[in-house]
């Protein structure tokens, strides 16, 4: 087949999708104003699909050590770590991390996507086992096929699954490494990571944990799932990336196991990709500093959450399994997850369409991602929105919608006296450690 044909195959099959609307791979901001609105075809729209959890892309502290950082050492080190692009800046930046962990080695990559293929590849090699939830994101997938390992799915969030692939492995040579994620970036649930640990544990193996959307939003310190469920002695590496409450981009592996500095002598994602420019080594700095030294950030995040999640579920739609920063909205099928997304970008609300063959269990999803930043207005606009076009497309009761209109008009939602919620703010704020806690 010519690269024509292939070509002509691909928009075949999302040709009739893109029929109905905007093509999600073609969508630009004309500016983005803050990190919770942009410019879209002209129009303010709330952006409620960024990743930007804790707001610091337009944080005063790290855009100054941004700029700082370009005036002293220019825009980029045109080289790899293991050529020229190495900076003190690096080291340091390296150092935080792994302060911020507690941990003895951080190793920083130029994006999370090649900090999971170069870990765990390099990590895994001939004769070892890879034992990865069958949900896990396309990054650790791709690792897998870049690693000579033999590769083993368990259920999703499923330990005695695991549990069982591992049992089957007892006596045999080569080390096993578990993988799994904090956050879950479709649905937003969380890996039961307390019970993972034990057969970690129980069965010897090595557990590496993937906390690209639980760093900064999980945690007394903000240091994700590990920290929350007390196990982070049981984590071996934690890999993350700076793309998400960082705010900027780049990715990185901590351990306390000292071997893994051999990753800056085998890891091809590593050793063959430039280096992460200075501005962005500067601000990703800055804001670990941020992330550690404001609680208060993750309890705005978590209060804006739980009121998204809370107004959705009282409108009637299907969501994800617990509330979380990532909130999906699951939909019957592609054309009406597609119409549903583009009604919301025409009345001023951005969000992610995923939809299969990139989702588990071939669902169709509207996915949202909440934000420290937004604020009490912004979560109400957006909830009446969903409520409108819900409505009109008869994916929720048009009484339920009216409700919401009566009850919080458009920009005064009442997050804290009643509103769609009916929960005070000492409920919105009380801890949910526990996953029952949080379950649907």
């Amino acid at each position: 087949m010519s690269i024509e044909e292939k070509a002509q195959a691909v928009q075949k099959a999302f040709g009739a999708l893109k029929a109905l609307g905007r093509d999600p791979t073609r969508l630009e901001f004309e500016e983005v104003i803050s990190p919770t609105e942009a410019i879209l075809e002209g129009r303010r729209t709330i952006l409620l699909g960024t990743n930007n959890y804790l707001g610091m892309t337009f944080d005063a502290e790290c855009v100054a050590e941004a700029k700082a950082a370009i005036d002293r050492f220019g825009t980029g080190t045109t080289g790899s770590r293991i050529a020229n692009g190495t900076y003190g800046l690096h080291k340091a930046l390296e150092a935080r991390v792994a302060s911020f962990y507690g941990k003895k080695c951080a190793v920083v990559f130029s994006t999370g996507y090649a900090a999971n293929l170069g870990s765990i590849s390099a990590l895994a090699q001939q004769g070892d086992y890879l034992l990865i939830d069958a949900d896990s994101h396309a990054s650790i997938y791709d690792a897998c096929k870049l690693s000579s390992a033999e590769v083993i799915r368990f259920r999703h969030n499923d330990p005695e699954d695991l549990a069982r692939k591992l049992a089957r492995l007892e006596g045999k040579p080569g080390d096993k490494l578990v993988v799994t994620e904090g956050i879950y970036s479709m649905l937003g649930d969380t890996a039961p990571l307390k019970e993972i640990a034990e057969v970690k544990r129980r069965y010897g193996a090595y557990l590496m944990v993937d906390e690209a959307h639980s760093l900064g939003t999980l945690g007394a310190l903000g240091r994700g799932l590990c920290e929350q469920a007390d196990v982070e002695a049981d984590c071996d590496f934690i890999v993350g990336t700076f793309s998400k409450s960082v705010g900027t981009v780049g990715g990185f592996c901590v351990s306390d196991h000292e071997g893994v500095e051999i990753l800056r002598s085998i890891s091809r994602p590593y050793m063959f990709t430039a280096s992460l420019p200075p501005a962005v080594i500067a601000a990703a700095r800055q804001s670990f500093d941020q992330i550690e030294a404001r609680p208060d950030l993750r309890e705005q995040l978590w209060r804006n959450a739980r009121t998204f999640y809370d107004g959705l579920e009282a409108l009637g739609f299907d969501l994800g399994p617990e509330v979380s920063p990532v909130v999906a909205v699951k939909l019957p099928g592609k054309e009406t997850a597609v119409r549903f997304w583009n009604a919301l970008i025409e009345n001023g609300v951005y969000t992610n369409i995923a939809i299969p063959p990139s989702t588990p269990n071939a669902l169709s999803l509207l996915r949202s991602s909440i934000s420290a930043a937004h604020t009490r207005e912004q979560i109400a606009d957006a909830l009446d929105v969903f409520a409108r076009v819900g409505a009109e497309m008869e994916l929720i009761p048009a009484n339920k919608a009216d409700r919401r209109r009566l009850a919080a008009p458009q920009g005064a939602l009442r997050i804290v006296t009643g509103g769609v919620t009916g929960k005070s703010e000492a409920e919105l704020l009380a801890p949910r450690s526990e996953k029952a806690a949080v379950k649907r």
